[in-house]
């Protein structure tokens, strides 16, 4: 209610003289409409103008500044559309007029470089300079558990961006915290099976790992799972973030007598491994698998990725099947040149999901909104229906199973891919307390 008036124009000060004045002609039942107006992290305080502040952070330099990029352009194109009441918007938030509960949307942008500590300093100087009255970004998993917890601490909520690692919304969940994109379980969960199936039973496995809390629970889920199939781990090659050298790990995966070669790195690193598996020999050794698919990885390694297996958040050319997609694909190759891949898909819909659950709580108070999240409501993606479990605030939605297309079947420069499988999210989801997520509280 209080979020209504200060759209009508009162001001927070006449707001307060109406309450004196509607107490003093004892209409007392209105009074508890006014009871959860009390403060909240930057509530009332970043919403009582005409505008509402989100602050943004991505990795715009270091491994994972191409992705970082490519996410923050699906966050500025749903601010576009957001604030001009844009019909795709409408699709995902149908009470969406312009901006988000009538505010216009105003951001800041700052670089993560995929460091946590850069990170929550950038967001926490969004909350306390500018009253951001939601944070959002990530890309890095550290980055995003990061936030997760100054988002708790601030009462701020925070819509994750990429983040891979199950321990996002598994041991490091918050009640704060969001996120709508696939990650390590339900990538492995969704892959495991046609891995088997065109490789076969009791394989022997070589990995890959980025030395972080994605690198480990993704190869984790991919190890529990090929094991039910007989598969075994020869070798597990764990790497720092930012590896220039991959060659003393790509010696021992040669030499490993592995079948296939999981490689879990992500960004330039996963580029970068790849393109040296290919000179060391690797790749004519052995298969190889990317279980969490890297953004313009096939444009970037130069083919490397034909013939290849990878599971993935969104691929464009579902535009076939979903009419949403279609609409986002044309709006985003409209004001950036080219197709969109899943780091601006992600981004995009998690930021139309938080102005739908805004504008179902009726207001921007964290806790009214996090509750709206917790309904469960079924709610429109690019990639059909989905929604959140109000246990650890996953998004319970589809993951893509693609193989890159062979040069000569290629229909266009940016035709990578033949989506194999669209394998619904609910059976690839591990019980909501199976890695340890206990959100905390509301205030």
């Amino acid at each position: 209610m209080t979020d209504q008036l200060i759209r009508r124009g009162l001001s927070r000060r006449g707001l307060l003289q109406t309450t004196a004045g509607l107490i003093g002609g004892s209409v007392l039942p209105a009074m508890p409409a006014f009871a959860e107006d009390k403060p909240i992290g930057s509530y009332p305080a970043g919403v009582s103008g005409s505008t509402a502040f989100i602050g943004i952070s991505v990795p715009r330099t270091g491994t994972y500044a191409v992705q970082g990029e490519d996410e923050l352009k699906g966050y500025q194109l749903a601010i576009e559309h957001i604030n001009s009441g844009h019909d795709l918007i409408k699709k995902i938030s149908p009470k969406t007029s312009k901006g988000v509960l009538g505010k216009e949307l105003k951001f800041g942008v700052a670089d993560s470089a995929a460091k946590p500590n850069e990170a929550v300093q950038a967001q926490q100087r969004f909350i306390s300079e500018n009253k951001a009255i939601m944070i959002t970004g990530g890309t890095s998993s550290a980055v995003a558990v990061a936030l997760n917890k100054l988002a708790q601490r601030e009462k701020v909520i925070f819509v994750c961006g990429i983040s891979g690692s199950n321990d996002t919304t598994g041991k490091d969940c918050v009640r704060y915290g969001f996120r709508q994109n696939f990650f390590g379980q339900t990538a492995a969960a969704a892959i495991g099976p046609v891995m088997v199936r065109e490789f076969g039973k009791g394989k022997k496995a070589a990995y890959l790992t980025p030395d972080y809390t994605y690198g480990h629970t993704v190869t984790k889920s991919m190890q529990d799972f090929l094991a039910t199939a007989g598969w075994t781990t020869v070798t597990n090659q764990v790497a720092p973030l930012g590896a220039p050298d991959y060659s003393s790990y790509l010696l021992n995966v040669a030499n490993s007598g592995a079948d296939v070669l999981i490689n879990v790195n992500w960004g330039h690193d996963a580029v970068l491994s790849t393109q040296q598996a290919k000179q060391f020999g690797v790749l004519d050794k052995m298969k190889l698998v990317v279980p969490y698919q890297v953004p313009f990885i096939a444009r970037e390694t130069g083919g490397l990725m034909q013939g290849v297996y990878a599971a993935t958040d969104y691929w464009w050319t579902i535009e076939d099947k979903f009419p949403l997609a279609k609409m986002f694909n044309e709006a985003f190759e409209k004001k950036y040149g080219y197709k969109p891949e899943w780091g601006a898909e992600n981004a995009y819909v998690s930021f139309a999901h938080w102005a739908h659950m805004c504008e179902q709580a009726g207001s921007f108070n964290p806790p009214d909104v996090i509750k709206a999240y917790e309904k469960g409501e079924t709610l429109p993606s690019l990639v059909g229906d989905v929604h959140y479990r109000p246990e650890d605030h996953q998004c319970v939605r589809p993951v893509l199973i693609v193989k890159g297309k062979q040069q000569k079947d290629m229909k266009n420069k940016e035709d990578w891919y033949d989506v194999v499988e669209i394998v619904p999210g609910e059976g690839l989801m591990q019980k909501p307390d199976a890695f340890g997520c206990h959100p905390g509280d509301y205030s």
